[in-house]
């Protein structure tokens, strides 16, 4: 399975609208940017039709070393999730049947 890099968005959005592959790819980075931004803020990113991006708190705890099992401390950290549109998740599954375009 092939990796999707900002590169592969930059070539997709330069061929799309017909802008130089130079300004696609600042139009990639400047949107990356935008989420980085809102998501360090602390806010919620909702990209319709693609899904949303969500800070959680996850609390202190003890951990395992699964090599030694020797007990170690977990920090307390802040971890970005995704959750997918229905709409992505249509497409996908649809995708995995074989079945149409997923609209």
């Amino acid at each position: 399975m092939a990796t999707l890099t900002r590169a592969d968005l930059a070539t997709a959005v330069s061929e799309e609208t017909g802008w130089t592959h130079r300004d696609a790819r600042k139009f990639v980075d400047a949107a990356f940017e935008a989420i980085m931004s809102r998501l360090e803020a602390g806010e919620a990113v909702k990209l319709t039709g693609f899904g949303s991006f969500n800070l959680r708190d996850k609390p202190a705890r003890l951990g395992r070393n699964p090599r030694t099992l020797k007990a170690a401390p977990i920090t307390p950290r802040r971890v970005v999730s995704f959750r997918a549109s229905h709409v992505l998740k249509k497409r996908i599954d649809n995708g995995m049947s074989g079945g149409g375009d997923g609209s």
